[in-house]
C-alpha cells in the first residue's frame, strides 16, 4: 500500500480523503488545507490528520494527491516533486502550458509518475465503447451545467470543456491543425458558454458546446464514423452503438435496411455493450497506484493533462 496525503480539502479533497481512506491500494496519511479553519473542521469531523504544513504532509508521504485551487498546482507539484513523490493532479492540470511542460520535465528528470483527473476516462459509459470508436470523421460534444460560484474562477472552457477535450485527443490521432470558438460572459468575469471546433489533420472535425449557465445538466458526445454512430451519455451512465453493414439478400421481417441512391443496401444494427458500475474517481486513483507498483504509464499522463490545457488555451485565445 501506498502512503497517500491530499493537498486541499474543499468539496472535491473530501471526496478524494474519502475514497483514498477506503481504497486497498493507499494508506491514507493525512491533508493539508491551506485554509487551517477548515482543516481543523474537516479533521474533527472525519478523523482524518490534517497538517500544519505542506512540508510536513509531503515528507509523511509518497503519493501527493494535489485538489487545490488551478493556481497553486504548480507550486505544490514542484515541491512534491522536489521530495521525490509521486503526483496526482486534478485538471487542468496548471495554470498555463509553460508550468505544464516544466512540471513533466521535473518529473521526468526524477523518475517519477504523475497522472492527471480527467476523470471522464474512467466513465463507465466511455470505457464500455471506446473500443468501437475508430477513426471518427466527426464528434459533438454538449456539457452544461447549472450556475454554481464554484468554478466561476476560471473560463468554462478550463472548468467543464476540458473534459471533452480531453476525451477527444485521447481518441484522435492526429494533430489539431485549427481551432475556432466563440464565448460569452453572461454572469463572470470569464465566458460562461462557449463553442469551439476543432479541426485535425486527418479531416476530423469536433465540434463542442460548454455552459455552467444552463436549465438542465447534460454531459453527452457523439462519435461519427464510416459505418457507425457511437452516443456517450457521460451523466446517466448511457451509451448507444449503431452500426451498418451490407444488407442480406432476403432481409428479415425485423431488419432495418437503407438504400442509398446508387442502390447500396446497408443494414442497421444495435450493438449496445454492456455498462459495468463502477466509482470513476476511486478507478482513477487505484490505477495510478498500479502504475507507481509496476512502473507503468498511468492511463492519463502529464503529457495529456498538457495537450488538454494547450488546446484549452487556444480556445480561450479564440475570445
Amino acid at each position: 500500500m501506498l502512503n497517500a496525503g491530499v493537498l486541499g480539502a474543499g468539496h472535491l479533497g473530501k471526496i478524494h480523503l474519502r475514497l483514498l481512506k477506503q481504497s486497498s491500494q493507499y494508506n491514507l496519511v493525512g491533508f493539508y488545507d491551506a485554509d487551517e479553519a477548515n482543516g481543523k473542521k474537516v479533521e474533527a469531523e472525519f478523523g482524518y490528520k490534517f497538517f500544519d504544513s505542506i512540508d510536513a504532509l509531503i515528507d509523511a508521504v509518497d503519493v501527493v494527491d494535489i485538489v487545490t485551487p488551478t493556481l497553486s498546482h504548480y507550486h505544490c507539484a514542484k515541491q512534491a516533486i522536489a521530495k521525490g513523490k509521486h503526483i496526482f493532479i486534478e485538471k487542468p492540470i496548471t495554470n498555463t502550458v509553460e508550468e505544464a511542460e516544466h512540471i513533466r520535465q521535473l518529473l521526468a528528470e526524477n523518475n517519477l509518475r504523475g497522472q492527471v483527473g480527467h476523470v471522464e476516462r474512467f466513465n463507465p459509459a466511455f470505457i464500455a465503447v471506446k473500443n468501437d470508436i475508430n477513426s471518427p470523421m466527426f464528434i459533438e460534444t454538449h456539457r452544461l451545467a447549472e450556475f454554481n460560484p464554484r468554478g466561476t474562477d476560471v473560463p468554462v472552457v478550463l472548468d467543464l470543456m476540458i473534459h471533452d477535450i480531453d476525451i477527444i485527443l485521447s481518441i484522435v490521432k492526429s494533430k489539431v491543425k485549427h481551432v475556432s470558438a466563440s464565448g460569452v460572459a453572461v454572469i463572470s468575469d470569464t465566458p460562461d458558454i462557449a463553442n469551439a471546433r476543432l479541426e485535425f489533420e486527418n479531416g476530423c472535425v469536433a465540434n463542442l458546446t460548454a455552459s455552467r449557465i444552463s436549465l438542465k445538466k447534460m454531459r453527452k458526445a457523439r462519435f461519427f464514423q464510416k459505418d457507425a454512430y457511437i452516443s456517450v451519455d457521460f451523466l446517466e451512465k448511457k451509451c448507444e452503438v449503431v452500426k451498418m453493414k451490407d444488407a442480406p439478400e432476403t432481409p428479415g421481417d425485423f431488419d432495418m435496411v437503407l438504400q442509398n441512391a446508387e442502390g447500396v443496401k446497408k443494414q442497421i444494427y444495435f450493438d449496445n455493450p454492456e455498462i459495468a458500475n463502477n466509482n470513476s474517481i476511486l478507478d482513477e486513483l487505484e490505477t495510478f497506484a498500479h502504475a507507481i507498483n509496476t512502473n507503468t504509464t498511468p492511463i492519463v499522463t502529464l503529457h495529456d493533462g498538457t495537450e488538454a490545457l494547450r488546446v484549452a488555451t487556444q480556445i480561450i485565445d479564440c475570445f
